[in-house]
């Protein structure tokens, strides 16, 4: 659900890009605020605690790939969705991102329907993960709280960015079921946020990567599935 005032922190170090953003979303209703490099970025984020970030990727003092990774690695502020912003529209730029833990990716030059769709469609989905009933998943080694969006495993409590806790919990949500590529980016990323189908790769990889390779399995040709 979309609210007026919802808080966006907007980082830049382009000043005429600070504006045009700032313009767009004040119209709209948005509490905006600004940074100009990553350092500023995590200071306000602590500060603020923003609804959403949208961030450059190059810029002085520290880029926004290293900021991204800072705050998704920072307990008080790993939720807050991040929009990298970037005039690199090569494919490794993209995945180096999602890499990163950003939740979403728009080239430069801005244009101001692609980018209010985009911020209303993951502020929406993020509304309504909030309202969905709240469970615990569970099996042998590996707990799944959907509650504190936390992941233990092996006794262990392990820290997972956004998407990718939302993609192993929606996986986990149908053991043994094979989910399409197309399922998986409607349910986890939304139809509205256009990526590209490498993006479910890396981030499987990620959590293949956290949980021994274990339970997530490639059926090729089709897509995903969850096997405990």
């Amino acid at each position: 659900m979309i609210k007026k005032g919802q808080k966006i922190l907007i980082v830049d170090d382009e000043q005429d890009i600070l504006e045009l953003i700032r313009h767009t979303l004040n119209k709209e209703g948005f509490e905006v605020h600004v940074a100009v490099n990553g350092q500023q970025a995590i200071e306000k984020a602590k500060k603020l605690l923003p609804d959403l970030i949208l961030m450059d990727v190059m810029m002085p003092v520290m880029d926004g790939m290293e900021a991204c990774r800072l705050i998704k690695d920072d307990a008080s502020i790993k939720d807050i969705p991040i929009v990298f912003l970037t005039a690199r529209s090569e494919e490794f730029a993209e995945l180096a991102g999602f890499e990163a833990g950003a939740d979403d990716y728009i080239a430069k030059p801005i244009r101001s329907r692609v980018l209010l769709s985009r911020i209303k469609a993951i502020l929406r989905r993020q509304g309504s993960t909030s309202e969905v009933e709240m469970i615990k998943i569970n099996f042998e080694d590996l707990v799944i709280d959907r509650e504190r969006f936390m992941v233990e495993y092996q006794g262990k409590s392990l820290q997972f960015p956004r998407k990718e806790f939302e993609l192993l919990s929606f996986l986990a949500s149908k053991p043994g079921r094979v989910f399409s590529r197309d399922e998986i980016l409607e349910n986890v990323w939304g139809n509205e946020v256009l990526v590209v189908d490498r993006t479910i790769d890396v981030h499987v990889r990620k959590i293949r990567e956290k949980l021994d390779d274990r339970f997530i399995f490639t059926v090729k040709g089709v897509g995903y599935k969850f096997e405990a």
